[in-house]
């Protein structure tokens, strides 16, 4: 029998900054505050170990090291973490095209899991891409990768657009 403990802690700030911040920055100005360090990342990213690497219009990259702390009781991480790290990255990449005071919400997601996530994969990176941006709704695709380029899940998602007004 194995006793052996571990623990994990983790400290954020409030989320509600870079939320308020949706009002007067665009989009892209806000993920860019949020990799520069002037905005808060999302409490979820922090607790997740997900990082915004890079950002630009209509796309977006994060990154994550597949830990222990994601396992699941089959002993590879959850699918939930491939899902978090495409719900982030996808939101994000619509998020990046627009303007001040307008956000968005997942509607829908469709996950398809093609390799299991396990610590020998080390850093996985989500690269996800807008498709369609309309005056209601956003459609965006995103891949995550292992360290070796490999496929390990693919993702696509339609975002309902939201004045701040209606958040």
């Amino acid at each position: 029998m194995h006793d052996e403990h571990r623990t994990r802690s983790v400290t954020w700030q409030d989320p509600a900054r870079a939320a308020g911040a949706a009002r007067t920055m665009s989009g892209l100005q806000r993920l860019q505050a949020v990799m520069r360090g002037d905005l808060p990342a999302s409490p979820l990213a922090l607790l997740l170990g997900l990082r915004l690497v890079s950002v630009e219009r209509g796309r977006v990259i994060f990154e994550a090291d597949v830990a222990e702390y994601h396992y699941n009781l089959g002993g590879v991480a959850h699918g939930g973490l491939a899902c978090a790290i495409m719900d982030s990255a996808l939101g994000c990449a619509v998020t990046s095209l627009l303007p001040a005071g307008q956000s968005c919400a997942t509607s829908d997601l469709h996950v398809r899991f093609l390799r299991p996530l396990t610590v020998a994969l080390g850093t996985v990176r989500c690269e996800a891409d807008v498709l369609h941006l309309g005056r209601t709704l956003a459609a965006a695709e995103a891949r995550l990768t292992d360290s070796a380029g490999r496929l390990c899940a693919h993702a696509t998602a339609a975002c309902v657009l939201q004045r701040e007004a209606d958040a």
